[in-house]
C-alpha cells in the first residue's frame, strides 16, 4: 500500500517540464491536478498514481529520459522532504539516518523500493525498480538515485565514494553519471544497487542532534499513520466510480452506497473543493485521454465505455474538457491507427 503524498514531487516536475518549453497544463492532464492546486499549502497530499501520470506527460514530451531523471533528482533536497529530512540531518550516524530513513519511506518521493544490506566489509543500497511501469522506468530510476545522491551530500558536505554502482539502464549519460555519483555505472546490470564501505555507517554526521532525531522520528511515526490513514470522500468517489467503467453510479447511489445522504454527500465534496460532477467528468476526462492516446478503441468505443448515449454528447464534453475534439486529440498524439470518426 503506498501512502498519499504531497504535492511538492509534482510542483518540482511541473516547473522542471516548463523550464524545458513545456506547457504546465498538458503536463497535469488526466491526472486529477489542477493547475491552481499547485500554488496550495505544502501539506495537501494526492495519490501516488496520479504523480505517475505527470510523470508519464513529462516523459512522453522530453528525449533523453535518464538524463532529465539525473537533472530533476538534483532539485530533491533534504528541505523537500519535511520532518523526514530534518529527522536525517538530525540522526546520530550516516547508518542512522540510512535506515530511519528507509523506515519513513513512505514519506518521501521515491518510487524505487530501496533497501539496506550489508555484505562483508561493504553497505549496499538496492533500488528496486521491476514493479515500476517500463515506460517510466528509467526516468524514475535515475531520478531517484539521483536524488539518493544529493541526500548524502547534504548529510555529510561531501560525497561518500562508491565502490560499485550497478544500474538497470543503457548505457549513455556517462559525464553525468561520473559527476554526480563519483564513478560511471556498470550498465545493463541484472539489478540495480550501489555500494560503499561499510565503514560509513558509523561515521557521525556533523548536525547530529539525537535528542531532535527522536522527536522527529515521533513527528514521521504520527505523520505516515495520518498519511495512511487518510482517505477523503473525494477518494471514495473516484475510486468507486473507476469501479464500473461505462455504467457510472449516480449521486444518489454513491451516496447510499456510502451511508450518507446526498445532501450529506454534496456538503463533504464541497468542503474538499470538489463536486461529484467534477469527479465524473475528470475520471471521464482520464480514462478518454488514455485511450486515445492508446489508438485501440474507436471514438464510438470509448464514448459508450464512458457512458454517453450519444457520440455527439461525448465529443461535446470532450471539447468542453480540453478544448478540442477527441479525433484532433488523438491526431496531435500521432495515433493515426483508428478512424477519427470527427
Amino acid at each position: 500500500m503506498t501512502a498519499p503524498r504531497t504535492l511538492t514531487s509534482v510542483r518540482l516536475q511541473v516547473a522542471y517540464g516548463v523550464e524545458q518549453g513545456l506547457d504546465a497544463a498538458a503536463l497535469l492532464q488526466g491526472s486529477g491536478i489542477r493547475l491552481d492546486s499547485l500554488h496550495q499549502q505544502d501539506d495537501a497530499t494526492i495519490e501516488a498514481e496520479q504523480e505517475l501520470r505527470v510523470i508519464h506527460n513529462l516523459c512522453e514530451r522530453l528525449q533523453d529520459p535518464v538524463g532529465h531523471g539525473l537533472a530533476m533528482g538534483q532539485r530533491y533536497h533534504l528541505s523537500s522532504y519535511g520532518v523526514w529530512g530534518f529527522a536525517l540531518l538530525t540522526s546520530p550516524t550516516f547508518g542512522d539516518a540510512l535506515r530511519l530513513g528507509l523506515r519513513y519511506l513512505g514519506l518521501t518521493f521515491a518510487f524505487l523500493k530501496v533497501s539496506l544490506q550489508e555484505r562483508g566489509d561493504e553497505a549496499v543500497l538496492e533500488l528496486g525498480d521491476r514493479h515500476l511501469p517500463e515506460s517510466l522506468r528509467p526516468y524514475l530510476l535515475a531520478r531517484d538515485a539521483s536524488a539518493i545522491m544529493v541526500i548524502q551530500r547534504e548529510l555529510f558536505s561531501e560525497r561518500v565514494p562508491l565502490s560499485s554502482l550497478h544500474l538497470r539502464l543503457p548505457s549513455g549519460n556517462e559525464e553525468d553519471f561520473l559527476r554526480l555519483f563519483g564513478r560511471c555505472p556498470e550498465f545493463d546490470s541484472a539489478r540495480s544497487e550501489a555500494a560503499f564501505a561499510i565503514e560509513a555507517l558509523g561515521r557521525s554526521l556533523p548536525q547530529a542532534n539525537p535528542m531532535t532525531a527522536r522527536l522527529c522520528e515521533e513527528q514521521c511515526d504520527q505523520l505516515l499513520a495520518r498519511r495512511f490513514a487518510q482517505d477523503s470522500v473525494a477518494a471514495r468517489v473516484r475510486r468507486r466510480l473507476l469501479q464500473q467503467m461505462g455504467h457510472f453510479p449516480s449521486a444518489d447511489a454513491v451516496a447510499a452506497e456510502m451511508a450518507m445522504t446526498s445532501r450529506t454527500l454534496r456538503r463533504h465534496l464541497k468542503q474538499e473543493g470538489t463536486s461529484y460532477r467534477a469527479l465524473l467528468d475528470e475520471i471521464r476526462r482520464m480514462l478518454a485521454e488514455q485511450w486515445l492516446e492508446m489508438g485501440v478503441l474507436t471514438l464510438d468505443e470509448i464514448s459508450d465505455r464512458l457512458g454517453f448515449s450519444e457520440l455527439s454528447n461525448f465529443n461535446h464534453a470532450f471539447r468542453r474538457w480540453t478544448g478540442q475534439t477527441p479525433a484532433r486529440f488523438r491526431r496531435g498524439r500521432g495515433e493515426d491507427s483508428v478512424a477519427s470518426n470527427e
